[in-house]
């Protein structure tokens, strides 16, 4: 029996000394924790480091500055639902027919089979969780949100969940954790419909004197702390959050998480709501620039990645974390309510020297900030390597370890530390379900039907009878069509895009 113990005991003592002993040893040693900070509707040329001028951002400033700022960063998609499905899948969002833009009681949109970031940093002994917006749908069917409410995201891999359903204007307008309505009273329960509205419900098409913040389009449901709502929503009264508290929860809540897991790896998804709609800064930040709500959010948002920052540097970890900073998809001004946002712009320009913005499939539809910080292992500068957050989940798996990856994700990890410049040479991206093309300087938009301009965004939506064909290089606010000039190249680009796609469009 010694003689077996002593084996027992040596055998542990081994494979400790390989490097495979318990997770604490994993955290100090081999892998550090991981914050994705993924900001709402975040324009190119929002952020200081990024050219802006009319909103100070020290926080994002001296993230980009003291890492990785990379000026070709792509989300997938110049919307939030399928922005966020290709984050978390590595999936390119195009492939899915129910990745579009969610009502707040649609199903959830990940199979749960499917691999994501959480599910595989799990599998590496990370603890994970989601603090923020979700919008990628919830539940099976229709969905009672007066029960536990699955799946979501704890079945596609977070250990915990703080979350909006969809957005912050729209309907249920309650935080839910871990699949259960937080302060729910059972004597009060919520009803939810995108149809039709409740018998005697208050809307903001009926009574747009009772609202705080005028509509400008749409957003004519309930109305909640004077706000009215896409879709209608009956009861759940002490359960609904107030909006200008939003930001402060949820980073409460992300700094709780990581007081509280403190001494193991960790993964926390911060999915902030700022700056989309309806923008409504905490008090203290009312004012912070000249810009009206929308630059005052930008500022508060700022001041939460500070916060959370201080957190990490508190607790000892800002040098064991590697924090990737980005935004969903481009900046959009007017997009539902009247907050001053397009008469106090002035000068400065969100979508940098970019053209289109939100709903767009010009660049600034998906281009976006991107920043990669990690203390010790990656040296502040500027990369102009092609990356997608498409790509995150190969490169995270590649930096942990695990042997999971998709096909339409690249492994960029040596990209992303700093340690290379050969990012991706081909890329399909995607707005309002059409896609489009880029490859190295060179970006081809198919002929599409519909308006060229929305008016009730002011946005270019790049739709149009014809090819589209630009070079970056000489021309990075796509001004001059090259696609009846450069014919050989367009045959080449639309070759190569149709055997990607095999012919979605």
């Amino acid at each position: 029996m010694k003689s077996y113990l002593t084996v027992i005991i040596f055998l542990s003592l081994f494979l400790y000394s390989c490097g495979h002993g318990p997770v604490a040893d994993k955290h100090e040693t081999e892998f550090p924790n991981i914050i994705i900070i993924y900001a709402d509707d975040l324009g190119y040329g929002d952020p200081g480091a990024y050219g802006g001028k009319a909103i100070k951002t020290p926080n994002m400033d001296r993230l980009a500055g003291e890492g990785i700022r990379f000026t070709r960063g792509y989300a997938s998609s110049a919307t939030c639902t399928p922005s966020r499905y290709a984050l978390l899948t590595g999936t390119y969002p195009w492939r899915n027919k129910e990745a579009r833009i969610l009502p707040g009681s649609a199903s959830l949109i990940i199979d749960t089979s499917l691999i994501t970031i959480p599910k595989m940093l799990k599998e590496q002994g990370y603890v994970t969780a989601i603090v923020g917006k979700w919008h990628l749908g919830l539940g099976v069917g229709d969905i009672d949100w007066n029960k536990h409410i699955s799946p979501g995201p704890n079945e596609v891999g977070f250990d915990y969940s703080y979350i909006l359903a969809a957005t912050q204007d729209r309907v249920p307008t309650v935080y839910i954790e871990n699949g259960n309505v937080v302060g729910l009273d059972p004597d009060d329960p919520i009803e939810v419909s995108y149809r039709h509205p409740f018998p005697g419900e208050i809307t903001g098409k009926d009574h747009p004197e009772l609202l705080k913040m005028k509509l400008s389009q749409g957003h004519d449901g309930t109305i909640v702390n004077g706000i009215s709502r896409i879709g209608h929503m009956k009861g759940g009264e002490q359960a609904r959050w107030i909006d200008e508290y939003m930001a402060d929860t949820f980073l409460i809540k992300a700094q709780d998480f990581i007081r509280a897991h403190k001494d193991q790896p960790f993964f926390l998804y911060y999915a902030m709501q700022q700056p989309h709609v309806p923008r409504t800064p905490n008090p203290k930040f009312v004012g912070k620039t000249e810009l009206g709500p929308r630059g005052d959010v930008i500022a508060e948002a700022d001041w939460c990645i500070g916060e959370l920052m201080k957190t990490l540097e508190g607790q000892g970890l800002r040098k064991n974390t590697l924090v990737i900073l980005s935004s969903d998809n481009g900046p959009v001004l007017d997009d539902g309510y009247q907050d001053g946002a397009f008469e106090k712009n002035g000068n400065h320009k969100p979508w940098g020297p970019l053209r289109g913005g939100k709903y767009s499939l010009y660049e600034a539809g998906t281009r976006v900030p991107f920043v990669t910080y990690w203390p010790g292992h990656i040296r502040p500068g500027v990369s102009q390597a092609m990356v997608s957050q498409v790509d995150l989940l190969n490169s995270l798996a590649e930096l942990t370890g695990s042997r999971e990856r998709t096909t339409d994700g690249k492994d960029l990890l040596e990209v992303l530390l700093g340690k290379s410049d050969e990012g991706r040479d081909v890329m399909v991206f995607d707005a309002m379900g059409k896609t489009g093309f880029r490859k190295d300087e060179w970006v081809m938009i198919p002929p599409y039907p519909g308006p060229a301009f929305a008016e009730d965004v002011q946005i270019e939506l790049g739709n149009s009878d014809s090819y589209q064909l630009y070079n970056l290089k000489d021309d990075p606010g796509q001004k001059n069509n090259l696609a009846g000039e450069e014919k050989e190249k367009l045959k080449e680009m639309t070759k190569e895009y149709k055997k990607i796609t095999k012919g979605i469009n």
